[in-house]
């Protein structure tokens, strides 16, 4: 195989019906090695049982491929379901990264949930990564593109030819990212996704979504060419528009229904709450900490 062909990665999308959350592999063909991006660990909200079905399609992916996994990347502190990185880590032994701006969510997040012995330094992942930060997958070169908006935290990675860029585009019939959780930033979203656009036009976008518009079939590639022609929040749409228009789409969502007890988890890279006395774990979160009620 020509060496020119590892800037091209193989990516495999895993779509997780529940959250309408996409999570990756991407792998080098030369090398068979991958990096796993924004895996969910399965929750059920309704009776608190925690179970790894998402997480173990990826590892048995990985296994069917021959792959190697040499990094288990999360792009953000996820509000809508729990991260399956700790269990990942535990079951290859790669380690797990995030974007450096995660301690700013820590420390957010700490006081919301007055949480005195919660670690804000980043510690629970054994890497984080800075903007313009230079990795590898394989003999694939890839870099960081720091991307809030979303959440203060959130970076897209640059894989060869492929840019995954979790809660920032989605497909371009769908529009773009929620700008309203604790931290976040309509104004912060749109220069996020100018970085992202003024990458080539055939550079493929993997979203971390898709909420199925019209009842379509789940889709996540897009290019950016693609984006910049055809989706209707970035199109022709100058900076101050995207702002009106974000923030008063956010105005009319509800909070997810999970974020009071994913971010719990996610901010301490997938783990979650230790047993205790009586060998349980618990989910602790605040009443009436946050706007964006289902009925307001």
């Amino acid at each position: 195989m020509p060496a020119a062909a590892t800037a091209r990665p193989d990516v495999k999308g895993f779509y997780e019906e529940r959250t309408s959350s996409i999570q990756y592999v991407v792998s080098d063909p030369l090398t068979k090695r991958c990096a796993i991006i924004d895996p969910v660990l399965d929750f059920d909200e309704r009776s608190g049982a925690t179970a790894t079905v998402q997480a173990d399609r990826i590892l048995d992916y990985v296994a069917e491929k021959g792959l190697t996994v040499e990094w288990i990347l999360d792009t953000h502190p996820h509000a809508d379901h729990f991260s399956a990185a700790a269990y990942l880590k535990e079951k290859t032994g790669a380690p797990t990264s995030i974007g450096s701006e995660v301690v700013g969510v820590q420390k957010l997040w700490k006081s919301i949930y007055n949480w005195p012995d919660l670690e804000t330094d980043g510690s629970q992942w054994d890497h984080l990564f800075t903007d313009g930060e230079r990795f590898s997958v394989g003999s694939i070169a890839g870099h960081v593109i720091y991307s809030p908006g979303h959440t203060l935290a959130s970076i897209t990675y640059v894989i060869g030819d492929a840019a995954f860029v979790h809660d920032t585009i989605f497909m371009p019939d769908s529009g773009t990212a929620r700008a309203d959780f604790p931290g976040g930033d309509a104004r912060q979203l749109w220069r996020s996704i100018s970085k992202i656009l003024a990458l080539p036009d055939e550079t493929r976008l993997f979203t971390g979504h898709d909420y199925q518009p019209n009842g379509r079939e789940a889709r996540w590639e897009s290019t950016v060419g693609e984006e910049k022609r055809c989706n209707p929040h970035l199109a022709g749409v100058t900076e101050d528009e995207f702002v009106r228009l974000r923030e008063a789409r956010d105005r009319t969502l509800p909070m997810p229904k999970l974020i009071l007890h994913a971010l719990q988890v996610n901010i301490r890279g997938g783990r979650l709450p230790e047993p205790e006395s009586n060998g349980a774990r618990y989910l602790k979160f605040p009443l009436n900490a946050l706007q964006g009620a289902a009925w307001g």
